[in-house]
């Protein structure tokens, strides 16, 4: 490591308000020395990005800068106005947040933003030199087809691929210090562990010096050198981070690592078989759906994005059923059809026998009280202009039935039950947390006392606290109502405690379907052992993420390949990937996998020992009912 990039000192930052002013950071002082990747943990509410915004001196009311010092290049940063600080925050100090999708103009391309940005910190520089420069970081990101993503617009990129823009966008005037704020939250494992990757490899070629800031110690454990624990805006710990994860020395710091769900050690629960295995609440069945988009090669002709192919599966009465898989495999689209936001093409959905995929608005409505979507954005999810309780008695009034009493009545029922104060009836989201946000969805739904909850990655804008929090009540409320529960998430801990059974997606299609202790830790299928391997995680990993972790995004959706789709990232594919399509095999009574290593282990080279067992017998689309 080499001398101080920056000097932090005595740093304290206020809230201030009308009526009354808090402290948000408290006397927080660190050193961050060239070259080294200071980890800052805590939970939601800590001050995390306070701090990390403070020490860009981009702090702007309410919030105040009340006492300290950030020394930068031989200057104190916090004494520069603004005017002063353009020419150092971008050129000298890079930033990326956590929402790549706001962060660039959307209506110009990314290549001539980045390009415009070089060109403004770096007088004189030609722009043919520019463009190249641009290109060459682009091609040090991984990004496909870096020349012609150049003249991309943002839209036209992935939340994964949006956020290695924005690493080149902050690397591209080779700062001295970068601040990355929560970069993988809104990421799925392989792409954040891609990213991590990246950064490290940057780093070691710019000497960038990085505050890398995250409430997730698996993350942190994959990028940082040294960790900064804060807690209610204070500095509970300062260490190296093996010394810190080994012999942790304050109480918080030892209650945060052991919050950190466990998939291969520990205590990780085994989740409890559905109340009634006979029974099936949801039959899918051989589902399709695309999209046609216009084809850029001709004038008036469109092509389709097939984004979801053939998924078929069964969830049981009480059943906790996950679903996983990168950004674009589907996951999405197939929450939209079974919650029937969407109709599928072809196929079926069955919700209690009844074949809900082609039924009519008003047939549906008899049937929708049954099923409740759950989204992921806290904040969008909910309306900002309604007070809480008229946002919960609304489903209640649209489905009729019920007296005004009655309906006011059963929605404070469902705001105690879901853990909120009382006086959050009358009043507006605003000053709700994003968990407590999430709870007023949680009891939206609940007023029509569903049997089936599909939860759309509804947890993973929370930290692991508010997570588990979260998690326990969705428990309490199957023992107490029998809901099933279908979990769609990128967060593989969480699915591991909590779902009996797996499907995985990729492209589309279902490629592993597994009980829950057989795809954790005898995964049928390459990819699924890909997504495990990149699995941000404080014990040792059992699948190697130097075999298994993946590199750039899935196929094109719109021209899929003959063979198997997943061939072109695979370690082990043979010759029958490129020609044949494989179907999902099954291993044993209940676990199955699209893969041709199970019907011809003697593929693998030698030296590979991918599975333990095999069995050769195909099954039809119809396989999980």
């Amino acid at each position: 490591m080499g001398e101080n990039v920056l000097s932090v000192r005595d740093l304290t930052v206020e809230l201030v308000g009308r009526r009354e002013s808090r402290t948000v950071i408290s006397d927080v002082s660190f050193d961050l020395r060239a070259r080294q990747v200071l980890g800052i943990i805590g939970e939601s509410g800590s001050g995390k990005t306070v701090l990390s915004r403070a020490v860009a001196n981009w702090i702007e009311p309410p919030l105040h800068i009340r006492t300290g010092s950030v020394i930068f290049q031989n200057r104190d940063i916090l004494k520069l106005s603004g005017k002063e600080m353009q020419p150092i925050r971008g050129r000298e100090i890079g930033y990326v947040g956590a929402n790549p999708g706001s962060a660039l103009d959307p209506t110009v391309s990314i290549g001539a933003q980045i390009v415009e940005k070089l060109m403004t910190v770096t007088p004189g520089i030609a722009k043919r030199d520019a463009i190249e420069r641009v290109v060459k970081l682009l091609d040090a990101v991984r990004m496909p087809s870096s020349r012609q993503r150049f003249h991309d617009y943002p839209f036209q990129f992935s939340g994964g691929m949006m956020q290695r823009v924005l690493i080149v966008d902050a690397l591209i005037s080779n700062p001295a210090f970068l601040v990355a704020d929560n970069i993988t939250q809104p990421l799925d494992v392989t792409v954040s562990a891609q990213i991590l990757r990246i950064l490290k490899d940057l780093q070691a070629e710019f000497n960038t010096a990085i505050l890398f800031v995250s409430s997730s110690l698996g993350i942190i454990q994959d990028i940082a050198d040294d960790v900064l624990v804060l807690a209610a805006g204070k500095v509970v710990e300062k260490s190296e981070l093996r010394s810190m994860l080994e012999t942790p020395k304050a109480e918080y710091t030892k209650k945060l690592i052991a919050k950190v769900p466990q998939i291969w050690t520990g205590e990780t629960p085994t989740p409890q078989a559905p109340t009634d295995a006979r029974e099936n609440i949801l039959d899918v069945r051989d589902i399709s759906k695309s999209y046609p988009v216009k084809d850029r090669e001709t004038l008036f002709q469109k092509k389709s994005v097939q984004a979801v192919r053939g998924v078929s599966f069964a969830v049981r009465r009480g059943e906790n059923f996950g679903i996983v898989g990168e950004s674009g495999c589907g996951k999405s689209t197939l929450s939209r059809l079974l919650s029937r936001l969407e109709s599928p093409d072809a196929g079926q959905i069955l919700f209690k026998g009844e074949d809900i995929a082609h039924m009519s608005s008003r047939e549906l409505l008899r049937l929708r009280r049954g099923f409740q979507l759950l989204l992921q954005d806290p904040y969008n999810a909910i309306p900002g202009h309604f007070p809480v309780g008229r946002t919960i008695m609304e489903p209640l009034k649209i489905h009729g039935g019920l007296t005004s009493k009655q309906i006011e009545a059963r929605a404070r029922e469902a705001i105690s039950e879901v853990g909120l104060p009382a006086s959050v009836f009358d009043n507006l989201p605003i000053g709700l947390s994003a968990g407590q946000r999430q709870r007023v969805n949680i009891a939206r739904a609940l007023v029509l006392d569903p049997e089936l909850l599909i939860l759309d990655e509804t947890l993973s804008a929370l930290d692991q606290v508010e997570q588990g929090k979260l998690i326990d009540l969705f428990e309490r409320l199957q023992a107490k109502r029998g809901i099933s529960y279908i979990y769609i998430s990128h967060d593989l801990a969480m699915v591991r405690k909590v779902c009996s059974r797996i499907a995985v997606m990729y492209l589309g299609r279902v490629v592993e379907l597994a009980e829950n202790e057989t795809l954790f830790f005898d995964s049928g299928h390459p990819y699924s052992r890909a997504l495990l391997s990149a699995a941000p995680v404080i014990e040792e990993r059992r699948y190697e993420t130097e075999t298994y972790l993946l590199d750039g995004e899935p196929p094109d959706p719109i021209d899929i390949a003959p063979g198997c789709t997943f061939r072109t990232r695979c370690a082990f594919a043979f010759e029958r990937c490129k020609t044949d399509d494989p179907k999902l095999y099954r291993r044993d009574e209940n676990n199955f996998s699209a893969c041709h290593l199970i019907d011809e282990p003697t593929a693998l080279s030698p030296g590979n020992t991918l599975f333990n067992r095999t069995v050769s017998t195909e099954v039809r689309p119809s396989v999980g009912r």
